[in-house]
C-alpha cells in the first residue's frame, strides 16, 4: 500500500507536470510535518515556489534538501539558482562550486555559474565558465549565446566567431536576446544572419511585444546603416516617427533611446549635425545601459566637432571615456593602475643582431605570403585596405588578430615569444602557417590565387612572428600625424576593453603610441624588413602619385584599380572598423590636422609625443 507521503509527492507530482505550480504549494502545505520533510516533496516544494517567484521561499525550502542530501548536485544547482533569484549571490556562487565539486561535467552548473558571474558583472571568470559548458555540451545554445556575449564584452572576437558559428540556424530567440545576438552577428559582418534573428524573435505578450517591435525596428536601422545602406535605413526608420517614440510609456525607456539613436546615426549619414547633436541628447537623458550611454556620448562629440563646437566636443568626450572606463573596469580592473600597458607589448627584448642566429628554414617567396597592413590605429589602414582589396589581385579579410593568436598559441604551450621563434623547426613553421591559413580559409574559402591582405594595426607589435613565418612578406607601414592619429583613437568607441582604457585620456594613449613605434623600430633594426611607409597626408596630397607608389612596391602591373577604392567599398556589405562611412566618401582633406582644432586638450602631451613626431617627420 502507498504511504501516506507516497500519495502527496505523486499529486504534486501530477500538479506540477499540469503547469499548476500554486496547486503544489498548496498540497505541500496542507501535509503534515514528517511528509514535508520528505525528499521528493521538498524538491517539488522548491520548484514551485521558484517557479510563483517565491525566491527567498524557495531558496530556504532548498537548502533544507541539500541538508538532507548534500551529496546530490542538481539539489545544490537548484539551491543556487533560487538564491541567485533572490538575491542572494555569495549564497549561490557558493551552491555551484559545491555541485562543479560533485559533477565536474554538468554544463547546467558551468551554464549558472557563468551567469551569476555576468550578473556580478565578472566578466572574465564568466566568459570561462560559459566556455566550460559550452566544451561540455557543445550543442546547448543557450550557453553558446551566452558566452559569445561574454567574449563579446571581453573583446575577445575570436572565441566570440567560435561561439556563434552556425547561428543562423540556431531556434528562434526570445526578443531582448534576439537583440543581443543581433548585434553581435552584425559585429562579425553576418548581416543576413543578423535580420534573421530579428525577424524570428519571439515577442513577449502585449502591451511589450509593441515596445520589443518598435526596439526591433531600430535595430534593423542600425544594422543597415552600418553596413551602408541608407535607403533601408531610411526606410525603417518611417516606421519610428517623432510621434511614436514621445508616446511611449515612462518604463519603455531604451526602446525610446533606441529609436533616437538610430535617428540620430542617419541624421549624421545626412550631415544634418545639429539634428544629430539633439538627437543624441534625447538619448542621454534617457536611463538606459553603459555602452548605449558611451555610443551616444560618442555621437554626440562627432556631431559637435562637425559644427566647429570644439571644447563642447570635448566634453562629451569626457563623459563617453569616463562610462567606457567603468565597463572596462570590470573587465580589465589591472589595467586602470596608473603604470599600466593597455597594448599587449609582445616583442620580448631581442637585440639587433639575434636574428642571424635563427636557424634557416625554407618559406613562401613575397607573392606566395601575405601583404601586411599595419600601423597604430586610425592611421588610414582601413583606406589603404579599401584600396588593395578593389585591386582584382588582391583579397582582405578585414581585421583580424591571427597573427596574435599564433602567438598566444606558442605561449599556451609553455613557449617563450619570441625567444623560442629561434629554435623553431622546419615541421614547427609549417604547422604555424598551416594554423593560419586554416583561420584565413574560414574567412576567405574563395580566396584562391589572389594575394592575401592581412589589415592589422597592431600587427606592428608582432613582428618577429611575421618575419619567422613570412620572412619575405611586404609590410606597408601606415602612418599620420601622431596628433591626428590620437584624437581619432579618442573620438572612437572601441569595444576592446583594453583600448577603452587606452584611448581614456591623451596622456595614456601618447604613452602607449610612443611605446609601440618604439617597439616597432626596434625590430625593424633587427629583422630589416620590405617595408612601405605610406603617409595619410601624401595620399591626400599626391593621390596618383602615391597609387602608383604602391603598385610598384607590390610587383602590380596595373595599380589603375586601387584608386577606384569608395565605389568598391560602397559595394561591399561590411567594414568592420569605425571607418565603415569614411571610406566610402574617397580620400576626405578634412582629416589632415584635425588636432589643430583641440591644440589646448594636447598641449600637456606633447612633450611625450614630441621626439617620436619629429622622428616620423612631422611638427608639432
Amino acid at each position: 500500500m502507498p504511504t501516506p507521503t507516497a500519495d502527496l509527492a505523486k499529486a504534486m507530482a501530477s500538479a506540477w507536470n499540469a503547469g499548476e505550480a500554486e496547486r503544489v504549494i498548496a498540497l505541500a502545505g496542507r501535509a503534515a510535518q514528517a511528509d514535508q520533510e520528505d525528499e521528493g516533496v521538498l524538491l517539488l516544494l522548491g520548484l514551485a515556489q521558484q517557479a510563483t517567484g517565491r525566491h527567498q521561499q524557495a531558496a530556504a525550502t532548498l537548502r533544507r534538501l541539500v541538508q538532507m542530501r548534500p551529496g546530490v548536485s542538481a539539489y545544490w544547482n537548484n539551491l543556487a539558482v533560487a538564491c541567485r533569484q533572490a538575491g542572494d549571490l555569495p549564497a549561490s556562487e557558493q551552491a555551484l562550486l559545491t555541485a562543479l565539486a560533485l559533477a565536474p561535467d554538468d554544463a547546467e552548473v558551468h551554464y549558472n555559474l557563468g551567469l551569476l558571474y555576468m550578473q556580478q558583472r565578472h566578466w572574465l571568470m564568466a566568459r570561462e565558465s560559459l566556455l566550460d559548458a559550452v566544451r561540455v555540451a557543445p550543442h546547448f545554445i543557450e550557453a553558446r549565446l551566452q558566452a559569445a556575449y561574454a567574449c563579446y564584452v571581453c573583446g575577445d572576437n575570436t572565441q566570440q566567431e567560435e561561439m556563434l558559428r552556425g547561428a543562423i540556424d540556431w531556434p528562434a530567440q526570445p526578443a531582448e536576446q534576439a537583440l543581443v545576438l543581433s548585434a553581435m552577428l552584425s559585429v562579425q559582418g553576418d548581416l543576413n544572419a543578423a535580420l534573421r534573428t530579428l525577424a524570428r524573435a519571439r515577442l513577449p505578450d502585449e502591451p511589450a511585444a509593441g515596445v520589443m517591435r518598435l526596439r526591433i525596428v531600430a535595430q534593423r536601422a542600425l544594422l543597415y546603416e552600418r553596413n551602408n545602406q541608407i535607403d533601408a535605413t531610411q526606410n525603417e526608420l518611417r516606421q519610428l516617427p517623432s510621434s511614436v517614440l514621445d508616446a511611449l510609456p515612462a518604463d519603455a525607456e531604451q526602446a525610446r533611446a533606441d529609436g533616437w539613436r538610430a535617428h540620430a546615426a542617419l541624421a549624421m549619414r545626412r550631415g544634418a549635425y545639429a539634428d544629430a547633436d539633439a538627437l543624441y541628447q534625447r538619448v542621454l537623458a534617457c536611463t538606459i545601459d553603459d555602452e548605449s550611454q558611451a555610443s551616444a556620448a560618442f555621437g554626440l562629440a562627432a556631431a559637435r566637432d562637425r559644427q566647429g563646437q570644439y571644447p563642447e566636443a570635448w566634453q562629451a568626450l569626457q563623459k563617453a571615456h569616463a562610462v567606457q572606463l567603468e565597463i572596462a573596469r570590470n573587465v580589465v580592473p589591472e589595467l586602470l593602475a596608473t603604470d599600466s600597458r593597455p597594448l599587449q607589448m609582445t616583442g620580448g627584448n631581442l637585440e639587433h643582431g639575434s636574428a642571424a642566429d635563427w636557424k634557416p628554414l625554407s618559406s613562401p617567396d613575397s607573392r606566395q605570403s601575405p601583404v601586411f597592413v599595419v600601423g597604430f590605429p586610425r592611421s588610414g589602414t582601413t583606406l589603404l585596405e579599401q584600396m588593395l582589396d578593389a585591386h582584382p589581385d588582391f583579397q582582405s579579410m578585414d581585421e583580424r588578430a591571427f597573427i596574435h593568436d599564433l602567438i598566444e598559441g606558442m605561449q599556451l604551450v609553455g613557449q617563450r615569444y619570441p625567444a623560442d621563434l629561434a629554435s623553431l623547426t622546419q615541421q614547427d613553421a609549417d604547422q604555424l602557417r598551416s594554423a593560419y591559413r586554416r583561420m584565413v580559409g574560414e574567412v576567405l574559402p574563395d580566396l584562391g590565387e589572389r594575394r592575401l591582405v592581412d589589415k592589422n594595426p597592431l600587427n606592428m607589435l608582432c613582428l618577429p612572428m611575421i618575419m619567422r613565418l613570412f620572412p619575405h612578406a611586404r609590410i606597408i607601414l601606415c602612418l599620420r600625424h601622431p596628433c591626428d592619429v590620437l584624437l581619432s583613437c579618442s573620438m572612437q568607441a572601441f569595444r576592446s576593453p583594453a583600448f577603452m582604457v587606452l584611448c581614456s585620456s591623451l596622456q595614456r594613449l601618447a604613452h602607449g603610441y610612443v611605446q609601440a613605434f618604439e617597439q616597432w623600430y626596434r625590430h625593424v633594426e633587427v629583422f630589416a624588413p620590405c617595408v612601405l611607409e605610406w603617409r595619410y597626408e601624401s595620399v591626400v596630397s599626391q593621390f596618383d602619385d602615391q597609387v602608383a607608389r604602391l603598385g610598384q612596391f607590390l610587383d602590380v602591373a596595373d595599380a589603375a584599380p586601387m584608386a577606384r577604392f569608395a565605389d568598391h567599398a560602397r559595394g561591399k556589405r561590411f567594414i568592420s572598423t569605425p571607418s565603415y562611412a569614411q571610406v566610402t566618401q574617397g580620400i576626405n582633406h578634412q582629416a589632415v590636422n584635425r588636432w589643430h582644432a583641440y591644440r589646448e586638450q594636447f598641449e600637456p602631451v606633447l612633450p611625450i609625443l614630441r621626439p617620436m613626431i619629429e622622428r616620423l617627420g612631422y611638427t608639432a
